[in-house]
C-alpha cells in the first residue's frame, strides 16, 4: 500500500494550511463525529516524525492503554514501508514494552539502556516470605536488589501519594532493596541514571 499522499491548500487564512491524507480503508475512525485516523495507523504515522526517546514513548503508552496490541505492532512495518524514516522507526519498534506506565518511566529505561545498565524487569512485585505485596517498582535489578521509581509530578505530587511513598519505600528498604527515584528532568542527563544505578548496584554487590 503506498505511503499517505499530502495536498496542501490554502485556506484564506495565509497562516492555515490544510493537509490531505489518503488513507485505507479500516484506517480511518469517528471520535465525537470528527473523522481521525484509527490508533494503529496514528501509532504508524507518529513513529515517523518523532525521535527515538518520543516514538518509544508513543508505542508504550498506545500498548498500556490498548489502543493497540503486540500483534498491532506487526503490521507497522508495512505501513510504513518506503517511507522516510521507516529505517529509524523499525528500530523503535523493537524497545516498545506496554508495561511502562507512564512517558518519564520510558524515559528512564531508555536511559539505563543506552548507559549499559538495562532494567531486568519493569513493574516488579516484590513480597515478603509470607507473600505480601511489598510494592510494586517501575524498574527493577533482581540480582543485586535495586528498584527505579519515576516519580511523575502529577500521581506523585499529592501530599497522600508522597506519605504513600514513603510507607512503601520504607517497607522495601526494610526487605534489603535499595530504591533510587527518578524526575523527568533527570532523564534530561544522559549520564545521571545509569550512573546513579551503576553506583547503586555496585554499592549492593559490596554488601
Amino acid at each position: 500500500m503506498p505511503g499517505p499522499v499530502a495536498r496542501p491548500a490554502r485556506l484564506a487564512h495565509p497562516d492555515v494550511v490544510v493537509h490531505q491524507l489518503t488513507v485505507a480503508p479500516g484506517q480511518l475512525v469517528r471520535v465525537d463525529g470528527i473523522a481521525a485516523t484509527s490508533p494503529l495507523r496514528t501509532v504508524a504515522d507518529l513513529v515517523l516524525r518523532e525521535d527515538r526517546y518520543a516514538a518509544v514513548c508513543v508505542l508504550d503508552s498506545a500498548l498500556n492503554r490498548g489502543l493497540i496490541t503486540d500483534e498491532d505492532l506487526l503490521a507497522v512495518p508495512y505501513l510504513i514501508r518506503r517511507r522516510r524514516g521507516a529505517v529509524a522507526a523499525r528500530s523503535h519498534l523493537a524497545e516498545a514494552d506496554g508495561r511502562a506506565q507512564s512517558p518519564l518511566e520510558t524515559r528512564t529505561r531508555l536511559r539505563c539502556v543506552d548507559g549499559k545498565v538495562p532494567p531486568d524487569v519493569l513493574q516488579l512485585m516484590v513480597r515478603d516470605d509470607d507473600g505480601y505485596l511489598l510494592g510494586i517498582g517501575d524498574l527493577g535489578w533482581r540480582g543485586p536488589r535495586v528498584i527505579a521509581e519515576a516519580d511523575g509530578r502529577g500521581p506523585h505530587g499529592t501530599p497522600e501519594a508522597v506519605y504513600a511513598d514513603r510507607r512503601r519505600q520504607n517497607r522495601l528498604v526494610n526487605a534489603g532493596w535499595t530504591v533510587l527515584r527518578f524526575t523527568w528532568a533527570d532523564t534530561l542527563d544522559p549520564a545521571y541514571i545509569p550512573w546513579t544505578v551503576r553506583q547503586a548496584i555496585a554499592a549492593a554487590q559490596r554488601r
